[in-house]
């Protein structure tokens, strides 16, 4: 880690024990882009782990931090209390522009949309696959050049997880990189260089719309043929998701695409940048290839 990484650090956390507990903003992207929210939620943690977030120094309002793990899980096995609709996130949602999600809704229909695609990740299925998989990450390393710089990113994280989406939703494999760019434009805050107009909300919407109108298409076909191991023809037979409207279908999605897109993605980078960062646990890993299940699940939970 670089002198400079270590003083932003120093800063952050002497910046985090300083100000008053209510200017604490844990939802500000730059603490993450930084890395510099450890010390935020530490304090959190040690001296108000159920806190109240107040009106006025916050551009999303005032929200709640439930920093301890029994809290958090109190909270997040009390649907009748701490219901996740119609949104899981801080912003509310446009009420012309309201995209129903499982990930978004209470029990029942939680459980009964999610067990619908649920099968397509089962380790039955993935086990099927991983052949496949083993042999696209085989010939995108192969491929890459040896002695000239380039985007891993977008050479291999991007790309590997692109393809697999693909297969996942059997959709056209041409078109594949349609996927990411959607995944990003429904992520991304509004100030992003993806977006082209200064209008960028109307512009997200128009993007979505696209999405869902092709993906539309793609319905029409599977639903009027027999049910297969695809996303879409999961949905499409499904009981608790063939009557979906088309912003309830858009929805779940974007849920799809981007729990697709953004873990697997951000953790095949997010390593790259660990093992870099931390020689000595990479020669571990190096020595004891048994490691790499743990490695992957410390990667998740390190990189966030």
């Amino acid at each position: 880690m670089s002198d400079g990484a270590v003083d932003l650090k120093a800063e952050a956390r002497a910046r985090a024990y300083s100000i008053p507990l209510d200017e604490i903003n844990v939802a500000d992207p730059e603490l993450f882009r930084t890395d510099t929210h450890w010390a935020y939620f530490e304090r959190l943690r040690k001296e108000d782990p159920v806190h109240l977030h107040p009106e006025g120094h916050h551009e999303q309002g005032p929200f709640w931090s439930v920093t301890k793990y029994n809290d958090i899980m109190a909270v997040d096995t009390n649907h009748g209390v701490f219901s996740s609709e119609p949104a899981i996130t801080l912003f509310d949602p446009d009420e012309d522009f309201t995209l129903p999600m499982f990930i978004a809704m209470d029990q029942p229909k939680h459980d009964l949309q999610r067990k619908t695609v649920s099968p397509i990740v089962s380790p039955q299925n993935l086990h099927m696959m991983e052949p496949l998989i083993r042999s696209r990450i085989q010939n995108t390393l192969d491929s890459l050049p040896i002695g000239k710089p380039f985007d891993w990113v977008d050479t291999v994280s991007i790309e590997l997880t692109t393809q697999m989406l693909a297969t996942l939703f059997d959709f056209p494999f041409e078109d594949r990189r349609k996927l990411t760019f959607w995944s990003d434009i429904a992520t991304a805050d509004l100030t992003s260089k993806l977006f082209k107009t200064d209008d960028p909300d109307t512009e997200r919407k128009m993007y979505l719309f696209e999405c869902v109108d092709y993906f539309t298409r793609l319905w029409n076909e599977r639903v009027n043929a027999e049910p297969k191991g695809d996303l879409i023809s999961m949905l499409a037979h499904g009981e608790s998701t063939r009557n979906m409207d088309r912003m309830e279908y858009l929805g779940n999605l974007i849920l799809l695409i981007v729990g697709g897109n953004d873990t697997t993605r951000n953790t095949m980078t997010g390593s790259v940048l660990a093992m870099n960062q931390f020689p000595d646990q990479f020669a571990k890993l190096k020595a004891n290839p048994d490691l790499i299940p743990s490695m992957v699940s410390e990667t998740i939970r390190w990189q966030t």
